[in-house]
């Protein structure tokens, strides 16, 4: 997948500015695909020389212009052709699981630093999904929005990040658990 997927996706349901389409990427879109603002900026204008977005500019009085994007026919069709394409697998690319890897080596009281701060970043997105969740269905139950609900697309990758995040948690917590009773039963 290329940025490129990834931003068609966010704009798919909305006009947005660069600002919002970023601030869409830090609520959602990050959560599987991450981009800088610039990255966003320069991905917006590609797009639309390819006529995959279009912008309009929309005057305000007292701030200044902003341009605001939304995904053309064209856009629809390519990220028709996107959806239709075998998925690659995806890989684990983390450098703490390099360090955990090199425990036997390393000091493990760092370790369990390091496993404790992921496992408290994550518990915090964990919070953050909670919110986005219960913000999407509204007063729903979960069970009557995902049948019944609109845009359950960014729901459920909503959802995908939550079982990561919470799969984070439960593995950083279980290997410095593990490290802090190999301390204790070698001194």
């Amino acid at each position: 997948m290329a940025l490129r997927h990834a931003v068609l996706a966010a704009l798919l349901n909305e006009e947005l500015s660069g600002y919002q389409l970023a601030k869409t990427f830090d609520a959602g879109v990050a959560n599987f695909w991450h981009a800088l603002p610039q990255q966003l900026y320069t991905e917006l204008t590609k797009l639309e020389k390819e006529g995959l977005v279009v912008g309009r500019e929309v005057v305000q009085d007292t701030r200044p212009n902003k341009r605001l994007f939304k995904v053309t026919d064209a856009g629809l069709a390519e990220m028709e052709r996107f959806a239709a394409t075998a998925a690659k697998p995806s890989f684990i690319r983390d450098d703490l699981l390099v360090k955990v890897q090199a425990a036997d080596h390393v000091d493990a009281g760092e370790l369990i630093t390091r496993l404790t701060e992921r496992a408290a970043f994550a518990e915090a997105k964990i919070e953050l999904f909670g919110a986005l969740l219960r913000k999407m269905r509204g007063d729903r139950a979960e069970e009557e929005f995902l049948r019944h609900g609109e845009r359950v697309g960014p729901y459920l990758t909503c959802l995908r990040g939550l079982a990561f995040e919470r799969g984070n948690r439960d593995w950083c917590e279980l290997t410095a658990a593990i490290l802090r009773e190999r301390q204790r039963s070698s001194r």
